[in-house]
C-alpha cells in the first residue's frame, strides 16, 4: 500500500461531489456497460485529487479501469462508491485490479438488499400511506409519500458514500499486508457466482425443433436438459463474450442487433420456441 501526502488524500468534499454528481447516475445506463459511464462521471473527483501530480498515462488508465461493465442498486452504489475511493487511494497501480473485482463483488449482492428493502418494502408503504391519506381528499398524501421516501432514499447515498469510505480505509488499513489480495479473491469468486446466476436465470435459449422417427418423437432441448441444463446460454455467453475480446467491444451494438435478428429469424423457423 502507498503512503499519500495529505494533499493526495480524499476529503469529505470529494465525497460531497460524488454525491451530487451520482444523482444523474442512471441517465447513461446502456446494454453494453450499464451504469459503468455514471460511476466513472460520479466518481471522477476521486481521481481528480489521487492523480493530481501523476502522469496522464495513469488517469487515463484508472478511468478506462471504471469503464468497465457495472450495474447494481442505486443506493447501494454510494456504498461501493465510498469503498472503491477507499480502496483506490491505498493501493499501489500494481494492486488496481482489487478496485475492478471488489466493485463486482459487491453489486450483485448490494443490488438484491438494495431491491429489497428498498424498492419492495420501503417504497409500497411509503405509496400506502401517501394513498390512504389521498383517497380522504388529502393533499398532505403525495407529499408525505414523496418525504418519507426521499429521506431514506437521499440518507443512503450520502451517508453510503461516506461510510463506505471510511469503514474501507479502516479495513484495510488495520489489516495484514495480504489483505487486499484475500479481499480481491473473495470479491472475485462472489462475482463469479452472480454472473453465472444470472447467465442461468436471464438468458433463455429454449430448441423448439423435434426430431421425428417413426412413432417417436425427440425433444432436442429436453435431451440437452437431461444432459446439462442451461448449456446452451453458457455457450451463446461464451462466444458473445470472445467476440467482445477480439473486438474490444467496438460493435456492441451491431452484436446486439444481429443476436435479435437471428433470434426473430429462429424462432419465425420454428427452431427457437
Amino acid at each position: 500500500m502507498t503512503e499519500h501526502n495529505e494533499q493526495n488524500k480524499i476529503t469529505k468534499k470529494d465525497l460531497n461531489r460524488i454525491f451530487w454528481r451520482m444523482q444523474l447516475m442512471n441517465v447513461t445506463n446502456n446494454y453494453q456497460s450499464m451504469q459503468a459511464i455514471g460511476f466513472l462521471s460520479s466518481f471522477t473527483p476521486v481521481l481528480e485529487r489521487l492523480y493530481a501530480d501523476k502522469p496522464d498515462e495513469l488517469k487515463t488508465q484508472a478511468m478506462k479501469r471504471h469503464l468497465e461493465f457495472y450495474n447494481s442498486h442505486v443506493n447501494a452504489n454510494a456504498l461501493i462508491m465510498g469503498v472503491s475511493a477507499a480502496v483506490e487511494e491505498t493501493t499501489t497501480e500494481e494492486e488496481k485490479e482489487t478496485v475492478t473485482a471488489i466493485k463486482t463483488g459487491l453489486m450483485g449482492p448490494l443490488a438484491g438488499i438494495g431491491d429489497s428493502l428498498l424498492k419492495f418494502t420501503w417504497l409500497p408503504i411509503c405509496g400506502s400511506i401517501g394513498a390512504s391519506l389521498a383517497l380522504n381528499g388529502s393533499v398532505i398524501g403525495p407529499i408525505l409519500m414523496f418525504l418519507l421516501y426521499n429521506t431514506v432514499n437521499v440518507g443512503t447515498k450520502y451517508y453510503g458514500i461516506h461510510i463506505g469510505y471510511k469503514q474501507g480505509v479502516q479495513m484495510i488499513e488495520g489489516a495484514g499486508g495480504n489483505f487486499l489480495q484475500r479481499l480481491a479473491s473473495m470479491a472475485n469468486v462472489v462475482g463469479l457466482m452472480v454472473i453465472g446466476a444470472l447467465i442461468a436465470s436471464i438468458i433463455k435459449i429454449n430448441i423448439d425443433a423435434q426430431i421425428t422417427a417413426g412413432e417417436n418423437v425427440i425433444e432436442i432441448q429436453e435431451m440437452i436438459d437431461q444432459v446439462m441444463p442451461g448449456i446452451l446460454s453458457l455457450l451463446v455467453t461464451f462466444a458473445v463474450y470472445k467476440i467482445f475480446k477480439r473486438t474490444n467491444g467496438k460493435y456492441a451494438p451491431q452484436l446486439i442487433v444481429g443476436i435479435m435478428v437471428l433470434a426473430i429469424l429462429l424462432t419465425m423457423a420454428g427452431v427457437l420456441g
